[in-house]
């Protein structure tokens, strides 16, 4: 692992500590990390194993970045958002939302580099990471939904983050999709330009 590598991953861990330090609800900041708790070693044996790109890497740092602040405040109650959610006149803080999105954005690129290892034909790789990205997106919203039902039910909205949207889930697949579907978009445009 490149030295520039592991300063991405000491600086994410700077930040995860340092937004670990008194959270606004504990039983949530935990139940938010326990996903960190698994992949965080998950990701660094991939970069290990695929060398991941500067800009991929930095990509996870990012999101990863984006998570630690949601967990610490909670997505619902991000209030650093709260100046845009004013700006645009919206009803709901969509911090949650813009983390989802940027899920199918940033994560698309580190999942790319993987998945052009075993297929080779561009077109497919990318179809195939955006149904991954899609399927993730929906298990992380099932798998979201279970734990705070039968592990943390006192939770309840703080933690799904649905702020009164039975649509929530939905929604949040289609930003995370969305994400995905730019990345595909952006591959075609830069690939016709410098061809």
């Amino acid at each position: 692992m490149s030295t520039s590598h592991k300063w991405i991953i000491v600086i994410y861990i700077i930040i995860w500590i340092a937004l670990a330090i008194d959270p606004k609800f504990p039983d949530d900041w935990l139940l938010e990390n326990v996903l960190v708790f698994i992949f965080f070693p998950v990701v660094v044996w991939l970069d290990i194993k695929y060398k991941f790109s500067i800009t991929a890497l930095c990509f996870l740092l990012i999101f990863g970045i984006l998570h630690a602040l949601g967990a610490h405040f909670t997505y619902a109650q991000m209030s650093y958002f709260d100046s845009i959610t004013h700006f645009f006149g919206f009803e709901r803080n969509h911090f949650d939302r813009t983390v989802h999105f940027l899920f199918g954005a940033l994560v698309f690129k580190p999942l790319f580099e993987i998945i052009i290892h075993y297929i080779k034909q561009v077109k497919l790789a990318l179809l195939f990471v955006f149904t991954l990205i899609a399927t993730i997106s929906t298990l992380y919203e099932l798998l979201e939904w279970t734990a705070a039902m039968l592990l943390y039910p006192e939770l309840g909205m703080a933690y799904l983050g649905t702020q009164g949207d039975i649509w929530d889930a939905h929604k949040d697949t289609l930003a995370a999709m969305t994400g995905a579907l730019l990345n595909i978009v952006f591959f075609y445009w830069h690939y016709r330009k410098s061809s």
